[in-house]
């Protein structure tokens, strides 16, 4: 969890192109992130009690390996996105490869599986919470850019859904 924040915080915007980013929002999503963080690891550390045999449990390895799915494809998404833009531009393109195959948002539904498959791997109400409020926050900006393609590319693919691919 600590190694992802990191990323998302220190990492990835050094590999963003295009606006600068307002820092009311930055400032916002430190704070949200810092918040959640704690609850998380406060329910890991002091609340949570877990069998010794948990690591085999089919909740902890179908919710590991969401998790890893969801990574997997959250990083290779950011990184298709990276590439659409030559140093100073500043306009949208149209993502292409990877899931953006299927839909607009595949960094949104890689990030949203890899919240629920660290929810279901650690089976705690406070993970549920962050994963839902994720679904919640950011489903409706792959919603919305969704939207956005297909008004302002007419050669923007129809098949492509939303967020969820072949269903939304």
């Amino acid at each position: 969890l600590c190694f992802l924040i990191y990323l998302r915080t220190f990492i990835y915007p050094f590999f963003t192109r295009g606006r600068p980013f307002p820092l009311q929002l930055l400032f916002f999503g430190t704070l949200f992130c810092i918040y959640n963080g704690f609850l998380q690891g406060y329910y890991l550390i002091y609340c949570a009690e877990y069998p010794n045999d948990w690591c085999t449990d089919i909740r902890f390895t179908s919710g590991l390996l969401l998790f890893l799915l969801g990574m997997g494809i959250n990083i290779h998404s950011d990184l298709l996105l990276r590439q659409l833009r030559k140093p100073g531009e500043v306009t949208y393109k149209i993502p292409q490869g990877g899931l953006f195959t299927y839909v607009s948002g595949a960094n949104y539904f890689g990030e949203i599986v890899e919240w629920f498959g660290f929810a279901i791997a650690t089976w705690s109400l406070p993970a549920f919470s962050f994963a839902f409020f994720t679904l919640c926050c950011i489903g409706p900006r792959a919603y919305h850019h969704h939207r956005y393609y297909l008004k302002t590319f007419t050669d923007y693919p129809k098949s492509r859904k939303a967020l969820i691919p072949f269903v939304f």
